[in-house]
């Protein structure tokens, strides 16, 4: 008789429960972290499985409070028109908001990251040490947006559709880094694209919140291809705000009937 097949381990360092007890990354989550941890701190823990310091902590949640909700964006449009179609499903209200996280919005922190964080690989690469002044700084800079324009892409976190000279998250999100000791390449890189890269667009484009975001995040040592996560955790919290204005004053309904009753019809063009 052919004995069966054990059951493999489904091995994880971040949560279990027994009848007792839940342990949370090593810790009795009942009495080591509860009212002890604050979320974004647990946030940034439960990613890294690395408890972060206070320094590291207080650029996250800055950088989690820039994200958290700019307006009736269409993420909190889409949250709301969803709510108005559904008001039993709050996380179907959220979800939508959520999935509106792309590359013009919310999407270019994970973009930004990536971008900065495959510039300064490429440096590793070839061998050389990183710049050591804002001169060589902008010079790794302009080689990236060169490059960048030369392959017709664009250089995300460059622009804002509101901001049209200054993010006013910016510098703040810089000063809090650099005040940390946390100001690392990704940030100083982000920086020096904001200097030259008139140079080569030939305009002059602000860096945005979510662009210096994605480099902060980054030179917190968090994986690029996380960091859209980081941007839809912050925008969670705004989505929720929404939705609790919504059911105290709703506009969902008027931004409705105003595109109903504005729709202009035209036929299809003939084929």
């Amino acid at each position: 008789m052919t004995k069966p097949a054990a059951t493999p381990p489904f091995p994880t360092s971040l949560g279990v429960s027994t009848p007792e007890t839940i342990t949370l990354l090593g810790q009795d989550l009942a009495a080591d972290l509860m009212g002890k941890v604050g979320f974004g701190e647990l946030a940034m823990w439960l990613v890294t499985q690395r408890r972060p310091t206070p320094s590291q902590v207080r650029v996250f949640e800055a950088v989690l409070v820039a994200l958290a909700d700019h307006g009736f964006t269409p993420t909190a449009i889409a949250a709301r028109l969803t709510y108005l179609s559904a008001p039993d499903s709050v996380q179907g209200a959220l979800a939508a908001g959520l999935l509106g996280g792309g590359s013009r919005f919310l999407g270019v922190t994970e973009d930004a990251g990536r971008f900065l964080s495959d510039a300064l690989a490429q440096v590793k690469e070839s061998g050389d040490a990183l710049p050591a002044d804002d001169a060589g700084w902008d010079a790794l800079a302009l080689a990236a947006v060169t490059r960048a324009r030369a392959e017709r892409k664009f250089v995300p976190g460059l622009g804002h559709p509101v901001h049209k000279v200054t993010d006013p998250r910016t510098a703040v999100l810089i000063k809090i880094a650099a005040e940390e000791g946390l100001r690392g390449p990704h940030l100083r890189l982000f920086e020096a694209i904001g200097r030259v890269h008139p140079q080569v667009l030939g305009r002059t484009l602000p860096l945005n919140g979510a662009g210096t975001c994605g480099a902060a995040l980054a030179d917190l040592g968090l994986p690029p291809d996380l960091l859209r996560g980081f941007a839809l955790l912050a925008r969670t919290a705004g989505l929720l705000g929404h939705l609790a204005e919504e059911k105290r004053r709703p506009i969902g309904m008027d931004v409705y009937l105003n595109v109903e009753h504005n729709t202009d019809y035209q036929p299809p063009e003939p084929t």
